[in-house]
């Protein structure tokens, strides 16, 4: 059986197979395993939030974070999300499903910067189309629960429907985007620290190919410890693609710009929050990794080839230990 389908055989000569052996292969793994992670990872919160109401298997049709356990099943589902996102795409772009890890990773792990843009592009219309196919699966439920509430998608109370696109911040806040910027500072730092430090080889390096469900760990404890905030975005392309398609589904400013008039906890232009905290957070988290534990690695490996040069008689002056390659911390 051919290990290329009809369409790879029609291209499998010339430039047509570089270009699929090459950035255009890389960027429509980035689509697909963004796309993956936001069909598991919203559609958790679609069946959380609309789909057990509606379906009766909630305590009324309008039942929904009642109890933690709501809380870890979206976290969970989150975190198999993740996983099985970077399992599908990982071995072909390194699976960043998310411009904040791309962006980390051109400063600080030698991934070349004329990929950014192409990378991002393609993790936001993968996560505008995941939202786009939710949608379609879900808008029956969506649709019962606004009636059951009394509301329509562009009001304040649509904000619940809303949720399984796209994320806002809590009511306790009372409008200021201070904290949840913060929030998402954090969360994303944390996340990049997680990322690098499973998949640093010269680390405590998960083996047996691992490292996929270890992220998706590391966004479950996020999301259990940081989560309530602000939703812990903690990525750009998560939010920004679905967000941008629930704005043109109906819900209006909800969406896009992402405000909430007359109700407590009310906000305006939430939209940039989760795009720049993520970015920040995530250069930050690469930069503290690197501070406190990647070059004392580094260190310490330069020093062990040096000791050893030294052993062998000098036959060989020392040379400074490379930096980490793509295959030691950039795929995963």
């Amino acid at each position: 059986m051919s290990e290329i389908t009809p369409l790879r055989r029609t291209i499998r000569e010339g430039s047509g197979l570089k270009r699929v052996g090459g950035l255009w292969g890389e960027v429509l793994a980035e689509f697909l395993g963004t796309f993956v992670l936001i069909c598991f990872g919203d559609g958790v919160v679609a069946t959380a939030v609309a789909a057990l109401p509606g379906s009766g298997r909630a305590a009324t049709d309008t039942t929904i974070f009642m109890a933690s356990g709501d809380w870890l099943l979206i976290t969970w589902g989150w975190a198999l999300a993740v996983a099985l996102g970077v399992y599908v795409a990982g071995g072909v772009s390194g699976a960043h499903i998310n411009p904040a890890v791309t962006l980390a990773f051109a400063v600080r792990r030698k991934f070349p910067w004329n990929k950014v843009i192409p990378y991002v592009v393609a993790q936001v219309v993968g996560a505008f189309a995941a939202a786009a196919l939710l949608y379609v699966v879900y808008f029956n439920a969506i649709d019962a629960f606004n009636a059951a509430s009394k509301t329509q998608r562009d009001q304040a109370g649509g904000l619940a429907t809303f949720s399984i696109f796209a994320t806002f911040p809590a009511p306790y806040f009372k409008g200021n985007l201070t904290i949840p910027l913060v929030d998402q500072i954090v969360g994303t730092a944390f996340l990049v620290i997680f990322i690098v430090a499973i998949i640093d080889m010269r680390n405590m390096a998960v083996k047996a190919n691992l490292g996929p469900l270890m992220i998706g760990f590391a966004v479950a404890a996020i999301g259990m410890s940081f989560g309530a905030n602000a939703g812990y975005a903690i990525n750009p392309a998560r939010d920004f693609g679905p967000r941008v398609f629930a704005w043109l589904a109906g819900w209006g400013d909800v969406a896009m710009p992402g405000t909430i008039t007359g109700v407590p906890g009310a906000f305006s232009w939430y939209f940039w929050v989760p795009i720049i905290g993520p970015l920040i957070g995530g250069v930050i988290g690469v930069l503290l990794y690197d501070w406190f534990i990647g070059d004392i690695l580094h260190a310490r490996r330069a020093l062990a080839e040096q000791e050893s040069v030294a052993a062998g008689g000098g036959a060989h002056v020392a040379q400074p230990a490379p930096e980490p390659g793509p295959a030691e911390e950039e795929d995963y």
